[in-house]
C-alpha cells in the first residue's frame, strides 16, 4: 500500500455535537488540518441523557476523557412503570432493561459529552460557530470547494458531514432524506419542566396502548426531562418544521390522558426547549461520494430506541479517522465502510418497526410487557456482560505508518 502523508491534507467537518469533535480529535492525532463548522452560535449545554456503552467506552478511554465522563455519570437508580390510571406496575433496575453493565457503562447529559469532546480538541483544530455549509463543489477534481453561509469560500481535501439525522451534507450529496429514512412508527416530544414531583435519579413512565409519558430526573435539581411518545402509522411531515403544529398534535393525542400528563401538556405549551421528531433510522447503501463522507447519525442514525446513537457516532469517528490515516480519500472511505458497517447494522437491528418493548401499541402487547417487567423486578441485580451488539467491534490500533488488514468482529 502506498504511504500517503496526511501532513498537508485538510478536512472540513460539518457539525460540532458528538461525531464531529470526536472525528476532529482523531484526524488531528494523525496529522490532518481540521476545521469544524457548526450552525449554532456555541456548544449546547445540558440536554437529555445519552448512553456510552461497549466499544464506545474504549474510544473515550483512548481519548483520555473517560475520567471526566465518569464524574458526570448520572447514575440512574430506578425505572418505575405505571398503568393508565397511574398505578404502579413495576420498578426495575435500569441495567436489567437496557442491556447495560452497572459500574462500567456511562449515562451522561448530552451536553456533558459534547463539552468533554470539545475540550479535548479545541486548542488543536479550528472551530467556526454560527456558520454552515451553503454549497459543495467537487468538480475541480483537486478538492472540495465550499461556500459558507457567512460568505466565505475555501477548498478542502475532504469534507465530512457529522450534522445529524436531518443532515444537509447528506442532502447535498445524495438527495432528499426520505429515500434513506426508515420510520419506526412513533413520534416523540421532549422538553424540560419543573420538578414538582420529588423525583431524584429516576424515571417514571406511564403507558396506555400506543402512548407513553415519562418524567426523568437526572439528579436532585429543579428540572426534569419530560417525554411524550406516541405511535403513528405515517410520519407527520407537516409538523416537523412547525412547533405550533407539534404542540397541537401532542395535545390532541394525549387529550384524555391521566396521571401527570395534563400538567406535562401545560408545560409543553410554554417550553422553550421543545424537541419533536419522528422515531427513525437512517439506512444508506453508501456513506461517501467522492471526497465527501458521512459519520454518526447523518450516515446511520439508529434511533433513540436502541440507546446507541452516541456510541455509534464515537466508534464511527474513530474508524473513519483511522481508515484515512494512511490511505487516500477513496481507499480510506471504503475501508471505513468495510470495517464499520457490520457493527452499525447489528446495533440498528436491535429495534424494528412498531415493536419497541417500552412502547407497546396494543393492549395485549402492553400486558405482555408489564408481565416481563414484573418478572424483571423480582430478579436480583446482575453485573452481566451487556448486549453483544454493543461490544461487537474490537477497535483496531491505527497508526499513520501502517494499518491492520482487517477489523476483527467478536
Amino acid at each position: 500500500m502506498t504511504h500517503i502523508s496526511p501532513s498537508r491534507r485538510s478536512v472540513l467537518i460539518s457539525g460540532a455535537s458528538i461525531a464531529g469533535p470526536a472525528l476532529a480529535f482523531w484526524l488531528n492525532r494523525y496529522g490532518f488540518a481540521v476545521t469544524v463548522v457548526e450552525k449554532a452560535s456555541a456548544l449546547r449545554g445540558g440536554g437529555y441523557p445519552i448512553d456510552v456503552r461497549g466499544t464506545a467506552l474504549d474510544v473515550v478511554r483512548r481519548m483520555g476523557i473517560l475520567p471526566r465522563l465518569r464524574d458526570a455519570h448520572i447514575d440512574l437508580r430506578r425505572l418505575t412503570f405505571l398503568d393508565g390510571d397511574g398505578g404502579k406496575v413495576a420498578s426495575v433496575d435500569p441495567h436489567a432493561l437496557t442491556g447495560g453493565v452497572a459500574g462500567r457503562d456511562l449515562e451522561v447529559r448530552r451536553g456533558d459529552l459534547a463539552s468533554a469532546l470539545h475540550a479535548a480538541v479545541r486548542d488543536d483544530v479550528e472551530f467556526l460557530f454560527d456558520d454552515s455549509i451553503d454549497t459543495l463543489d467537487q468538480t475541480s477534481g483537486h478538492g472540495v470547494d465550499v461556500t459558507f453561509r457567512g460568505g466565505g469560500t475555501r477548498t478542502f481535501d475532504m469534507v465530512v458531514g457529522a450534522d445529524g439525522l436531518h443532515s444537509r451534507t447528506r442532502e447535498f450529496l445524495f438527495g432528499p432524506e426520505e429515500q434513506f429514512h426508515r420510520y419506526l412508527g412513533y413520534c416523540f416530544a421532549g422538553f424540560t419542566m419543573r420538578n414538582t414531583f420529588g423525583l431524584s435519579h429516576e424515571l417514571m413512565m406511564w403507558n396506555t396502548p400506543g402512548r407513553a409519558a415519562a418524567l426523568y430526573a437526572v439528579g436532585d435539581n429543579d428540572d426534569v426531562h419530560a417525554f411524550l411518545n406516541f405511535a403513528r402509522p405515517e410520519p407527520p411531515f407537516g409538523a416537523f418544521r412547525n412547533p405550533d403544529a407539534q404542540r397541537d398534535l401532542v395535545a390532541e393525542v394525549f387529550a384524555d390522558a391521566g396521571w401527570e400528563v395534563p400538567g406535562m401538556l401545560a408545560a409543553l405549551r410554554d417550553a422553550d426547549d421543545l424537541f419533536f421528531d419522528g422515531v427513525s433510522q437512517i439506512r444508506m447503501p453508501r456513506w461517501s461520494s467522492g471526497r465527501v463522507a458521512l459519520v454518526g447519525d447523518a450516515a446511520y442514525a439508529p434511533s433513540f430506541l436502541t440507546g446507541q446513537g452516541s456510541s455509534l457516532a464515537l466508534v464511527g469517528a474513530y474508524m473513519l479517522a483511522g481508515s484515512l490515516a494512511d490511505r487516500d480519500h477513496a481507499a480510506g472511505f471504503a475501508a471505513y465502510e468495510d470495517h464499520t458497517r457490520e457493527f452499525v447494522t447489528l446495533n440498528q437491528d436491535q429495534v424494528g418497526e412498531g415493536d419497541a418493548t417500552l412502547f407497546p401499541t396494543t393492549a395485549r402487547a402492553l400486558e405482555w410487557r408489564n408481565e416481563m417487567l414484573r418478572n424483571l423486578s423480582a430478579m436480583p441485580p446482575t453485573s452481566g456482560e451487556g448486549r453483544s451488539a454493543h461490544s461487537a467491534l474490537t477497535l483496531p490500533e491505527f497508526t499513520p505508518e501502517g494499518l491492520p488488514e482487517g477489523t476483527p468482529m467478536r
